[in-house]
């Protein structure tokens, strides 16, 4: 049973009228016997004026006080022995409910509020309310102390209440006054009406209103390519736009409680003309490193680049910067050689620029072709060959020495001489990269040599040499058969 702090309770039995005729009646607090009825009453002293005996044994107690809680019993004597029990609880009512809050003034995602509760009576159990609905502890909100605090994490707009407290316990309960936050949010779904279209040529006429959804109302600005406008809350007017009003325009809400900003653009296009691609250097050299610059006038959305009329695939030396306007090569390769296009496009037009890039290089696998053995008399021919860009110049040496006259890839050199045998050496070199390289070929002379001629000898220094040597000849001849004959 309950009961309330100066209230009234009655202890009713369960006693039929036909058994209601009792000889004699207790009831006890605990073990303490607080009214005996035996022919006469008894009522403990404490509790005189408080408590009445009724009818069917039943029993009241006024006043009611904390102390007053505990079991009660009855013991009864009538045609049998009876008894009964029961408790009392006693509190006191619930009053003077009021919620104690640390902030009211909040920002969506950011702010976090703590509300406590308060109030005067025993055994309170705590039940929160935003408007009609109960609050219950999530990732964002929490109830500790019984219940009696609670606190919302990051608050959102929908956590700006009222918020209420209600409090109770059995006998009573009591509901707190409303609480409300001011929650500041957005900018967010920032809009124009009517609905921009997506771009304005020149000529056309704008006149566009902005808003956003923000609390407190977001201010609104107009900008031009990030440059602010003179232009300031939610109209833009710009009648029979020319050339130099193109770009991106853009209205932007601003909220000064969040620090928040959203934006909602459009864009007035001029267009696109005198597009080219430009090289860094005209003399592009294998293993150097070159720029082409992708320029055009009029509103520039996209720049794509192609080569040899497909989508360029970036290999590792390439790189694209400003907004791929320019196309950067690291370290030329020869097989970067081809005809590269830029298609610079807007919505409304498209133009593209074509250069076609000559890698130089070489020369490199430099060859030479010929026979490797060859007889006295006959005609030698050696052709060399070299990769390169622009084509190699050639120059001929033979053992080290240069072969005068000879400045083409093909030699051509009739074969009299022992010395005609050896290395023949291709000289090859590229004026325009500034290098050079070289092959060796080995050429070896075969076949019956009837005469030893020396080049720059004429007929009678030949036979005077013969002489000479005959006489030579005759004198180690005698000079032996003298020593063998003094023997």
């Amino acid at each position: 049973m309950n009961g309330t702090v100066g209230g009234t309770i009655v202890f009713t039995t369960t006693l039929t009228p036909a058994e209601s005729q009792f000889s004699s009646i207790e009831w006890k607090f605990g073990q303490k016997r607080i009214f005996f009825g035996y022919g006469t009453n008894t009522t403990a002293p404490e509790y005189e004026d408080r408590i009445t005996l009724m009818s069917a044994g039943s029993l009241e107690l006024r006043n009611l006080s904390l102390t007053d809680s505990g079991q009660y019993t009855v013991n009864m004597v009538t045609n049998a022995f009876l008894n009964g029990t029961t408790r009392l609880d006693v509190y006191v009512p619930i009053s003077n409910v009021t919620i104690n809050d640390n902030d009211t003034d909040l920002v969506e995602f950011n702010s976090s509020v703590r509300l406590s509760c308060s109030s005067s009576g025993s055994s309170p159990s705590f039940r929160w309310l935003n408007s009609s609905s109960e609050v219950t502890a999530s990732d964002r909100v929490q109830l500790n102390d019984g219940g009696s605090t609670l606190t919302i994490v990051n608050v959102t707009r929908y956590d700006q209440g009222p918020f209420r407290c209600h409090v109770a316990n059995p006998v009573s309960n009591g509901t707190s006054g409303p609480v409300n936050f001011i929650i500041s949010y957005g900018p967010e779904n920032t809009i124009l009406s009517p609905l921009p279209q997506e771009h304005y040529e020149e000529g056309s006429d704008i006149i566009l209103s902005c808003s956003a959804v923000s609390q407190p109302p977001a201010q609104l600005y107009w900008f031009m390519n990030g440059k602010q406008l003179n232009e300031t809350g939610p109209d833009l007017k710009l009648l029979n736009i020319q050339t130099n009003q193109s770009g991106n325009y853009s209205c932007r809400a601003f909220n000064p409680n969040t620090l928040r900003y959203d934006t909602s653009q459009f864009s007035v296009l001029s267009v696109i003309s005198g597009t080219s691609v430009t090289p860094s250097t005209n003399l592009p050299i294998e293993g150097n490193s070159v720029n082409l610059t992708c320029e055009a006038a009029g509103s520039v959305f996209s720049r794509m680049w192609m080569k040899d009329g497909s989508a360029l695939n970036l290999s590792d030396n390439m790189n694209l910067y400003e907004q791929n306007s320019v196309l950067s090569f690291n370290t030329l390769d020869k097989r970067d050689s081809g005809e590269y296009s830029c298609r610079v496009s807007n919505p409304i037009s498209a133009e593209v620029a074509q250069y076609t890039l000559a890698v130089n290089y070489g020369p490199e696998n430099v060859q030479i072709k010929g026979p490797a053995e060859i007889q006295f008399g006959q005609t030698l021919t050696l052709s060399c060959s070299a990769e390169s860009r622009p084509s190699a110049s050639y120059k001929w040496a033979l053992n080290g020495t240069l072969i005068e006259g000879q400045n083409s890839s093909l030699l051509t050199k009739a074969i009299r001489y022992l010395s005609d045998s050896g290395n023949y050496i291709c000289h090859a070199v590229n004026f325009v990269t500034d290098r050079s390289s070289a092959a060796t070929h080995r050429l070896s002379i075969t076949g019956k040599l009837l005469l030893i001629k020396t080049p720059g000898c004429t007929a009678g220094c030949i036979v005077g040499i013969v002489l000479a040597c005959l006489v030579i000849l005759g004198g180690v001849c005698g000079g032996g058969y003298y020593i063998l004959k003094r023997k």
